[in-house]
């Protein structure tokens, strides 16, 4: 269908084609980003962490987890990849020439809604990838973090973890967005083409990184602490012990493989949302 023809997506609609999207993409990534997590819970190498758990663990160990990322990328993800562009047009800026600043601010709107709703989620897959106790089962980890600190264990690291989405989802959308207007002046191609999406999505999995390492890094520091001895007294506290032990360098910890888990991430979710988006006769983004 012509993009001219196309009518926009509702929300509801949207939010499920952003659900489905991530679901898809994160089958693929999964692993990258268990290599991340161990990697900034340990300090060790890219090397030295996957052969570790090679080794140690199996080569499904690199899956850890995976449904409750399932559950964090139809809850979180369907919000804040999903909802963009209806929220985006519901705030005016949906044209091209939109300034940027509202773009980002549709993007870190979405973005902060999506993370408190998939909260306990990103929680229990972190305490999953993380978890090297071949004897304690997913339910076993729900269960433990339940009885150890009630509803609001669900919670914990939820600050960072709003403020991390808001930044990830306002660069990532808020790029990817206006890319695709200079790619398109630049080439001619069209917004709905593949090649436009994929050079688009991928300029923004580079910004992505830039802006979210730091506060990828202290959200996974504050939803490992130990159940029954906090280490940190919130976001604040996280980050100024963070810094005094390892310095300010250390916020960007695994900087390699956060870019290599966003770059084809963003650009799997972001292909995969307008192809289905074509496939319903939706606008694309």
């Amino acid at each position: 269908m012509a993009e001219s023809t196309a009518r926009k997506p509702t929300l509801i609609e949207s939010m499920a084609c952003g659900g489905m999207a991530a679901c898809f993409a994160v089958n693929f990534t999964h692993p990258i980003e268990l290599v991340k997590t161990r990697m900034q819970v340990s300090g060790g190498s890219i090397g030295g962490t996957c052969s570790a758990v090679m080794a140690n663990e199996g080569v499904l160990a690199f899956w850890k987890g995976l449904p409750f990322a399932w559950g964090r990328e139809l809850s979180y993800t369907s919000v804040k990849l999903g909802a963009y562009a209806p929220v985006r047009d519901m705030i005016g800026a949906g044209s091209p020439d939109a300034p940027f600043y509202m773009k980002f601010l549709a993007g870190a709107i979405t973005g902060g809604v999506g993370s408190v709703i998939g909260n306990p989620f990103d929680v229990m897959k972190t305490l999953a990838q993380t978890n090297k106790d071949k004897t304690v089962s997913m339910m076993g980890l729900v269960t433990n973090m339940y009885k150890d600190q009630g509803v609001g264990g669900f919670y914990r690291g939820v600050e960072v973890n709003v403020m991390r989405a808001c930044v990830l989802n306002a660069t990532k959308m808020g790029v990817y967005d206006m890319t695709k207007g200079y790619v398109t002046n630049a080439t001619g191609w069209n917004r709905k083409d593949v090649k436009t999406s994929f050079a688009s999505a991928f300029v923004a999995g580079f910004f992505m990184t830039v802006t979210v390492a730091p506060w990828d890094m202290l959200r996974t520091k504050l939803m490992n602490q130990p159940t029954d001895a906090k280490l940190y007294d919130g976001f604040a506290d996280c980050a100024k012990k963070t810094v005094q032990a390892d310095g300010v360098l250390s916020l960007w910890r695994g900087f390699v493989p956060i870019w290599a888990r966003f770059a084809p991430q963003a650009t799997l979710q972001l292909l995969s949302i307008e192809v289905i988006y074509g496939a319903l006769g939706f606008k694309s983004i």
